[in-house]
């Protein structure tokens, strides 16, 4: 990403100046907008939260720290969180309520655009619904290798691990997730398509 201390003072302009949010907001909501897309399938609730994603990236842009590991990592922790308040908002409410509240219209063009990024990554959402069992730790260190391509060691620093520590923990769990996945976990569908399966 270049200078960490450049790196970190561009975060710190994007809470109160547009055109560093701007910036910062182009170079990185591909990434973003994948890793929603990876675990979740509606594309009304993936453009929410992808935009939910980068305003708790201004929120708490001040707490980057180079030092902790690379701005994609603090950035995907940032993105975890936004699910894990999603997920557990959701467990609170209704599937009625969910369909129907806070929903921003979106023009065909932007579903279209939503809904090829969620088929591109379904075999990465079979994948994240295999980890569910998985303990938390474990599971957020193999989603950010094996679901969204971090190095070991870089993902290892996200999590505040040392890097002997996240290997042996991702050969165990790579082990247990092949014994998951060879049992054809089926992928839900939201929009009326037949269950896919591994």
């Amino acid at each position: 990403m270049g200078d960490p201390d450049r790196t970190e003072r561009q975060l710190a302009d994007i809470a109160h100046d547009p055109d560093a949010f701007e910036e910062f907001y182009r170079r990185h909501v591909v990434q973003v907008s994948r890793f929603i897309a990876r675990r979740v399938d509606d594309p009304y609730l993936a453009a929410d939260l992808t935009a939910d994603v980068f305003l708790a990236i201004i929120d708490s842009a001040h707490t980057y720290r180079p030092d902790r590991g690379s701005v994609v990592g603090w950035i995907f922790g940032v993105a975890h969180n936004v699910l894990a308040a999603e997920h557990r908002r959701a467990r609170r409410e209704t599937a009625a309520t969910l369909r129907i509240a806070g929903r921003r219209p979106l023009d065909p063009a932007d579903i279209a655009r939503i809904e090829e990024r969620i088929d591109a990554e379904s075999s990465a959402r079979r994948v994240y619904l295999a980890l569910a069992n998985m303990p938390d730790g474990t599971r957020r260190l193999l989603e950010l290798v094996a679901v969204d391509g971090m190095a070991v060691s870089a993902a290892a620093a996200a999590l505040h691990l040392s890097p002997i520590t996240a290997r042996v923990r991702l050969h165990r769990a790579r082990k247990q997730l092949r014994d998951l996945l060879t049992d054809q976990i089926p992928l839900p569908s939201t929009r009326g398509n037949a269950h896919e399966y591994i």
